[in-house]
């Protein structure tokens, strides 16, 4: 067993633990309003994000179990990102992980409350983290003002808006790096620096770790542009060539596949290059994380 593979056992199952008591048993939340948040939060997926708040916490010292509340935020907001991109005014997808969306189910009203609610919690999440798991609110405010500008209008928001405005007319592959950045490697940065953050990290490292995810969450979703064209429905949990379906531009539609491949090689390589000279305890984990997002299937 690899470290990677050891590491997402060990906490994987932590995660969706924490993920499915997040929501305080006390709050009085209308039923079909819970059971559309916890529909999506809790139908799986990889956990990148959080297991990366992990590992970056790893990365620097810290221990991974003091981070799980940061891991969960994070988790809080892909899953609302999701839920509102899958809805027919955006993506209009009917499955996400084999199974069907969340609007698909609920209606679109209750799926966007149901992103709407996650969105909102993720930050009473993170202030929990000060609140009862000692996390210095110094430390708390940081990250919470990271996630406002990773997860905002300057961030994942603006790269999905740039992204629906592309596809309305001609975009060129400067704008598309943009698009893929902010909608995809602004979440990534986030869950490395919060992470780290969390366990102590200096500014070297938090700029090698920024670096990795930077390029590292580009190689992610031009691998995902691959797969929409090559993929297996089975082990996508959607139907391929959905982009081209949408008129979607795609890094293979402007350089063609093996161009693509290429260019996911070359920004994998410069990830790991940063993490190797950012100064960090132990990058393993990160290391290999890199390499299995490269040779990923779905």
């Amino acid at each position: 067993m690899t470290r990677l593979q050891d590491f997402m056992k060990t906490y994987t199952p932590l995660i969706e633990l924490e993920l499915s008591r997040v929501f305080p048993e006390h709050w009085h939340v209308p039923d079909k309003l819970m059971e559309s948040m916890r529909y999506s939060l809790l139908s799986g997926g990889k956990r990148l994000r959080p297991l990366m708040v992990l590992a970056a916490a790893q990365a620097v010292g810290g221990d991974p179990q003091r981070v799980l509340p940061i891991a969960c935020a994070v988790e809080l907001v892909h899953t609302y990102s999701l839920i509102h991109d899958d809805l027919p005014a955006m993506d209009n997808d009917d499955y996400r992980r084999g199974k069907l969306t969340n609007h698909k189910v609920f209606g679109e009203d209750i799926a966007i409350l149901a992103g709407d609610g996650l969105l909102t919690h993720a930050f009473y999440t993170l202030v929990q983290a000060a609140r009862q798991h000692g996390l210095p609110a110094e430390i708390a405010l940081d990250i919470i003002e990271d996630l406002s500008s990773y997860a905002g209008a300057a961030g994942m928001v603006g790269g999905q808006a740039a992204d629906m405005m592309a596809e309305q007319g001609a975009t060129n592959l400067e704008e598309l790096t943009y698009i893929h950045l902010h909608k995809t490697s602004d979440l990534l940065v986030f869950s490395l620096k919060a992470g780290a953050r969390a366990a102590g990290a200096g500014k070297q490292q938090l700029e090698a770790l920024e670096r990795y995810g930077r390029s590292i969450g580009l190689a992610f979703q031009i691998q995902d542009d691959i797969l929409d064209v090559i993929g297996d429905e089975a082990k996508l949990g959607k139907r391929p060539n959905s982009d081209h379906a949408q008129a979607k531009v795609t890094y293979p539609f402007y350089i063609g596949l093996e161009a693509s491949r290429e260019k996911v090689k070359e920004l994998t390589e410069e990830g790991k290059k940063a993490l190797e000279e950012g100064g960090l305890l132990d990058p393993s984990t990160l290391l290999e994380l890199a390499d299995y997002l490269l040779d990923r299937e779905h």
